[in-house]
C-alpha cells in the first residue's frame, strides 16, 4: 500500500476539515471526505490521519487502542503504525492508508491522492 503520509504533497488534493482547536491533545476525530473514512488523531501536538479500516478483514480500525503511535485492531489484535499506516503485527500482513495531514490558517487539512 503506498504511503501518502510520506509523498509530495503536490500529489494530493487538501481539504480543510475543522479548526485546529477542535482536536485536542489526545483525541481522534472519524470523519467521511470523498468517500474515504478516515480517523485523524493528535498526538501531543502532531496530527495523523489513516483510514478506518484493517486490512486484516476490513473493519472498523479507529475506535482501537493507542500504544504510543501504535493503533491496535479492536477485532483481531493486528497493529499498525498511525504514522505510516504500517501493518505491524498478524494476523495484518497489508499495510492501510496513511494520509498527509497539515494545519493552514488554523483549519486542520487532510491531503488525499488526487487521482482518488
Amino acid at each position: 500500500m503506498f504511503n501518502y503520509r510520506m509523498s509530495d504533497p503536490s500529489t494530493c488534493q487538501f481539504y480543510d476539515l475543522f479548526p485546529q482547536e477542535e482536536l485536542q491533545n489526545g483525541e481522534r476525530v472519524f470523519i467521511e471526505v470523498e468517500r474515504h473514512s478516515v480517523v485523524i488523531f493528535n498526538i501531543a501536538g502532531e496530527y495523523f490521519a489513516i483510514a478506518d479500516v484493517c486490512s486484516h478483514d476490513d473493519g472498523p480500525l479507529g475506535d482501537g487502542e493507542l500504544d504510543g503511535l501504535t493503533i491496535i485492531c479492536p477485532r483481531h489484535g493486528a497493529q499498525f503504525d498511525i504514522r505510516s499506516g504500517k501493518a505491524l503485527t498478524l494476523p495484518a500482513v497489508q499495510d492501510i492508508p496513511a494520509y498527509p495531514v497539515r494545519i493552514q490558517n488554523g483549519m486542520i487539512q487532510i491531503g488525499l491522492p488526487k487521482d482518488s
